[in-house]
Formats: C-alpha cells, sequence, structure tokens
C-alpha cells in the first residue's frame, strides 16, 4: 500500500496483516495453539492415565520400599505397626472395658485385628491423599503428567502393604480357629470395592489439600473419630442394643463399617451373616463406585490449579 506525499514522491506504508482485528481465541485456533496446563477432557484425561499406569505402579513400589528405609527393621513395620495398634486396643477394650461382649475369645481376637488392618488401609489412603498434591508441589511443577497418578499411586501403595498384611491376618485367622473355606475367595471382592472407594476418597483428599494444606492436622483427628463410630474394637449391635435401633443402622451402613464386617465374615468361622446389614454387598459396591467416579470427577475438575500459586 502506498501514497503520495505533498512534494509529489510516492511514500511506502506499512502493509495490512491478516491477522489485524482477530481476536486472541481466534488468533489461537487459526495457528492451533491451546492454552498451556489447560485441562483435557475427561475422555483423554483417562487415556492419559491408563498411558502412565507403568509410572504409577513404579512410583507406589518405590514409596513402599522408601517408608520404612530408615527404620532397621525395614518393611516389617507395616506388619508390626497395626498389630501394636490391634494389641492396645485388645488391652483397652477387650480386658479393662469388656467390649467383646457377646464373642467368644476365639472370633473377638480375629474380630479385633481384622478391624485394625481393614480401617488402616482406609485411613492410611486419606493420609497419603491429603499429602498426594500438596507434599509433591516440586515433581507436580517439574513435569507434565495427569496429576491424579499421585492420589492412586498412593492408594495403590497402601493397598500392596495390605496386602503384606494379610498373610499375618491369616495366621492370626487361622490361630484362633477359623479354616480356610470357599468364603475366603471373598476377600478378593471386598479388597477391589474398598480399594476403588479408599482411591475415590484420596482423590477428594488430595484436591482439599492441594488447597487448604493445614487439612492435613485436622484429618488425623476425623479419622480417630470415623474409626470408633466404624465399630473397629466391638460389634455396634451388640454394643448399642440398648440404643434406638436406627442409630446402630446409621453405624452400620458407614462404608468402613461395611468393608471391616465383608473382610470378618470372609475370614472368621464364628462371624455369621447375621452380624453383617441388609443388602451389604449392595451396599458395598455403591460406595466404592459412589466415591471412585464422583472423587476422579471432583479431582479432574481442578487439574489446571495444581501446583500454582
Amino acid at each position: 500500500m502506498s501514497e503520495t506525499t505533498h512534494d509529489g514522491t510516492v511514500a511506502l506504508g506499512t502493509p495490512v496483516s491478516p491477522d489485524d482485528g482477530l481476536t486472541s481465541a481466534q488468533l489461537a485456533d487459526r495457528y492451533g495453539l491451546s492454552v498451556s496446563g489447560a485441562r483435557p477432557s475427561l475422555v483423554e484425561y483417562v487415556r492419559q492415565l491408563w498411558d502412565r499406569r507403568h509410572f504409577i505402579l513404579a512410583f507406589s513400589r518405590a514409596k513402599l520400599t522408601a517408608q520404612y528405609s530408615q527404620a532397621k527393621l525395614g518393611q516389617l513395620w507395616q506388619v508390626a505397626t497395626p498389630l501394636l495398634n490391634a494389641a492396645v486396643y485388645f488391652f483397652i477394650f477387650g480386658l479393662i472395658l469388656k467390649a467383646d461382649r457377646g464373642m467368644s475369645r476365639d472370633v473377638y481376637i480375629p474380630f479385633l485385628v481384622t478391624g485394625v488392618f481393614v480401617f488402616t488401609f482406609t485411613q492410611s489412603s486419606v493420609m497419603a491423599g491429603v499429602r498426594a498434591i500438596s507434599g509433591n508441589l516440586g515433581l507436580v511443577r517439574a513435569l507434565h503428567f495427569p496429576r491424579a497418578s499421585l492420589p492412586i499411586s498412593f492408594s495403590l501403595q497402601q493397598l500392596q502393604q495390605l496386602l503384606f498384611s494379610m498373610i499375618v491376618l491369616f495366621a492370626v485367622a487361622i490361630g484362633f480357629g477359623s479354616i480356610p473355606d470357599l468364603s475366603w475367595l471373598l476377600i478378593v471382592p471386598v479388597l477391589a470395592l474398598q480399594f476403588l472407594f479408599n482411591t475415590g476418597l484420596a482423590l477428594i483428599m488430595a484436591r482439599a489439600g492441594a488447597k487448604t494444606p493445614d487439612l492435613a492436622q485436622l484429618m488425623p483427628f476425623v479419622m480417630r473419630t470415623w474409626m470408633y463410630a466404624s465399630g473397629v474394637m466391638f460389634s455396634i449391635p451388640i454394643m448399642l442394643e440398648d440404643k434406638p435401633g436406627w442409630v446402630a443402622d446409621i453405624l452400620q451402613v458407614n462404608p468402613a463399617s461395611i468393608y471391616m464386617d465383608l473382610m470378618r465374615f470372609a475370614l472368621i468361622e464364628g462371624y455369621s451373616a447375621d452380624n453383617l446389614p441388609d443388602h451389604v454387598w449392595a451396599l458395598a459396591g455403591g460406595w466404592a463406585l459412589l466415591l471412585a467416579a464422583g472423587g476422579f470427577v471432583y479431582f479432574w475438575k481442578a487439574e489446571e490449579r495444581y501446583g500454582r500459586g
């Protein structure tokens, strides 16, 4: 483009850019640009997680190995810690407070040990989930990967730890008169459902903990309250038999209680189906699917905000 000046010479003007007048969004669309760190679609996010499945598994194994690397007994603490907790609870609740009412000693001890091991699985998953993002900000800010990999990996770490502990749990059950039979096969679906539930809860807590790191200081008190309300140390129907029926019903349908009771039913010879709430498998599956799907979507919605600020 040119124009004639007052003295008759020709001046060349600045050529008009084809990008003039376009908005930022139009420019990005024209040149195939996208927002850095933008949240992918839910389907794409699932695909990215699947592509990183080997990283998730390797990361969980590395964390499990490093967890007790400074202790002389090493990985034995994976089993010793819940066993020591069970011993303390037996002394306080079994011997002093007589929380074993309605159960023989051969049933109560594996009942208690099973409850401690199974609840610890959920408790550890929640506590690891709270710190999954806030405790790994260096990794989150340095590398690009789906952030859900972290809470999922920590839940997988806790599952592997429980699987090691199951050897001791089997020994306790057999030592107090439970003989392995077909009911022990129920352990597999119980653990699968509880893992889904724990993972969903860990995802929810990971997002909450990323925004409010102080939540990690509050959660031990919440988890302790949940433990006492879930019948880890006592049978809920027996302990609350003099209370309104709806109180025991509410406590029995809470997910921690459901997964513990299903594991007890599978393992312990004298723990019959009469101790389980109605529709227990539907409740176990419902809690698992609700938390797994809801927690995953809830975490994904804040994907682009993790590690920023």
